[in-house]
Formats: structure tokens, C-alpha cells, sequence
């Protein structure tokens, strides 16, 4: 074996260690930390729980995994129509909470009768009278952007139902650096959600530009894909088994995926959401609980697998 590779193995397997001694700790009695949410004034838990992680369970496994989020500090909760039965199953689960928590829900229609209809049809299913962030869904082509905003667009409704105290705050979710960056410079957003990882920002250098703009504006950083790698091949890409809520590629469970998650929560964000699979929810808990910055052996191990790697997205060709 090249003294190379043999360092560059040692570098990993020390961080594979130093993770995995961090893992098997026993469950910290802190709750998750919090992080201050832009100019809202509002205080998120350092993870956040997507909606696809109760998409198409029981009932009674919902409200056992939304009881343990709430019970391990989290308070963050972010759904979508578009994820399924997601709606159906954390309502009823997260009634008992609802006073103690952020709730976060998206709109995918870009016109305002449109944008109306899913918003009321979303309280409904959520059993709330309110969402305390409501998104354009996947912002991501400019023409998509110049709608929302436009005569007739889904702002009118997003403003309109904040007058009526239906919704708290205003963001987008996005895959695309410049959109985002046009969104943020254009309308005064509260949240932005996009994707932050370790590869996408050292192989496309997707997210820098996102992340200035939105710390000079003060609008409150929310992140995508901290636990994910890259595409699955061609072969793969319709119901993997071991992560069939996962349209991309994770990291390696567990050491690779908690060291991307501390990468992630290194940068300057409120807080990131970890894929829809229950492992790697729970995994990211473990992580949050017990939560520091990585040194500097582990960020090189952690970049040093990023080399070459195919990034979910790229600038300029973002979908």
C-alpha cells in the first residue's frame, strides 16, 4: 500500500472511531439545541422532522416517533402535500404538541386560487388553524419565480392569509443557486430551505452563494440533504430497497452520514432536515443530542470521500 492511501485510510478510520464512540454514548439527558431562525426571532431545534418520515406508516408508529422527537428537544416540523399520506399522519401525531412546536408546510401550485385551495386543504389535514412557515415548494426555475410573484400568483395569497393569522412567516425551498439568490434579492422571504451537503459545495459549489445572500438579508438558513452523497446509478433509481423514501444516494450509515450532518450544522444555518428514513432520523437525533463541530481530522476524512464524486446538482443545470 502508497503511504498515501495508508494515511489517507488512517485519517478515516480515526474518524470512523471518533464518530462511532460519539454514537454509542449513552442518550444525553440536554435536549436537542436551538438555533435563533433569521430576523423571525424564532428558536428552531438543530434538526428538523420531515413529514416523509411518518408518510405511509400507522397511525400508532407516527405518534410514537413524533412523541419522541418532542420528547428529545425537537420542535421543528416540515410536511408537504406532495409527500404522500405525510399530512394524514402527523396531524392527528402532532395535535397533542401543536402549542409547542414550529410547524412548516409548503404550497406547490404557483397561482393565488391554487395556493388557497392547498393551504386551506393543508390545515385541514394538519388539525391546526395555523402553520407557522408556509413555502413555495420547490422554487427552483426562474419562470416559477416570476409567477409566484406576478399579477394573479400565489404571494397574493401567502400575504393575504398572513393578515388573517393562517400562516406566521413566509420562504421557499429551492434546488437552484441562482434562483434562490434572485428570490432573496427580489422579496423580503423569511426562511430559504435548500440543499447543503459536503459534496454538492465542494464538487459544484452549490450552496455558498445561497448561504451569503441570505446572512446579509438576515433571513433564517434551513438545510436539505445534509445526510446525502449523491445519485443512485441508473439501475437503482426506482424503490431502492434499504432507503426506499430516498430519491438520491445517502451517505454511508452510520459514520459517513453523522459526519455529514456535523458538516452541515458547522455552517452558519438554523437547522437541517435529515432524509425521510426513520434511521437516519433517528440517527441525526443521536448526532443533534450530542453535537459538536468537526476537528480537523474528520472534516479531511469527510472531504477526502467527496473527491470525485457526482453531486445531486449542479450550477447552472440545476432541476
Amino acid at each position: 500500500m502508497k503511504r498515501r492511501e495508508f494515511l489517507r485510510n488512517a485519517a478515516i478510520t480515526a474518524a470512523v472511531l471518533a464518530a462511532s464512540d460519539s454514537l454509542h454514548a449513552s442518550t444525553p439527558t440536554h435536549p436537542i439545541p436551538r438555533r435563533r431562525l433569521g430576523k423571525t426571532g424564532e428558536e428552531l431545534s438543530i434538526i428538523g422532522f420531515g413529514g416523509i418520515v411518518v408518510m405511509n406508516e400507522q397511525e400508532g408508529e407516527a405518534r410514537n416517533i413524533v412523541a419522541e422527537a418532542v420528547d428529545r428537544g425537537v420542535n421543528y416540523f416540515d410536511v408537504a402535500p406532495s409527500y404522500g399520506n405525510a399530512q394524514e399522519r402527523l396531524g392527528p401525531a402532532l395535535a397533542p404538541y401543536r402549542n409547542r412546536v414550529f410547524l412548516a408546510c409548503k404550497a406547490e401550485d404557483r397561482t393565488r386560487d391554487g395556493c388557497r385551495a392547498q393551504l386551506e386543504n393543508s390545515l385541514k389535514l394538519l388539525q391546526t388553524d395555523h402553520v407557522d412557515l408556509y413555502q413555495f415548494h420547490a422554487l427552483t426555475k426562474m419562470e416559477d419565480l416570476d409567477k409566484v410573484l406576478g399579477p394573479g400568483g400565489a404571494m397574493e395569497t401567502m400575504e393575504a392569509a398572513k393578515k388573517e393569522g393562517k400562516i406566521r412567516h413566509i420562504g421557499f425551498s429551492v434546488h437552484s443557486q441562482e434562483t434562490a439568490v434572485a428570490a432573496m434579492n427580489r422579496y423580503p422571504f423569511d426562511t430559504v430551505l435548500f440543499p447543503l451537503n459536503f459534496v454538492l459545495y465542494t464538487q459544484a459549489k452549490f450552496g455558498p452563494g445561497i448561504l451569503e445572500t441570505a446572512q446579509q438579508k438576515q433571513i433564517g438558513i434551513l438545510c436539505l440533504k445534509s445526510m446525502a452523497k449523491t445519485v443512485w446509478p441508473a439501475d437503482q433509481k426506482q424503490n431502492h430497497p434499504s432507503d426506499p423514501k430516498c430519491w438520491y444516494q445517502p451517505a454511508a450509515f452510520p459514520h459517513e452520514a453523522s459526519l455529514g450532518l456535523r458538516w452541515t450544522l458547522g455552517h452558519p444555518i438554523t437547522a437541517a432536515i435529515p432524509p425521510g428514513e426513520e434511521r437516519f432520523f433517528r440517527l441525526a437525533m443521536d448526532v443533534a443530542q450530542n453535537y459538536k463541530p468537526l476537528d480537523a481530522q474528520e472534516e479531511q476524512a469527510l472531504l477526502t470521500g467527496a473527491h470525485g464524486v457526482e453531486p445531486l446538482f449542479h450550477l447552472g443545470n440545476d432541476v
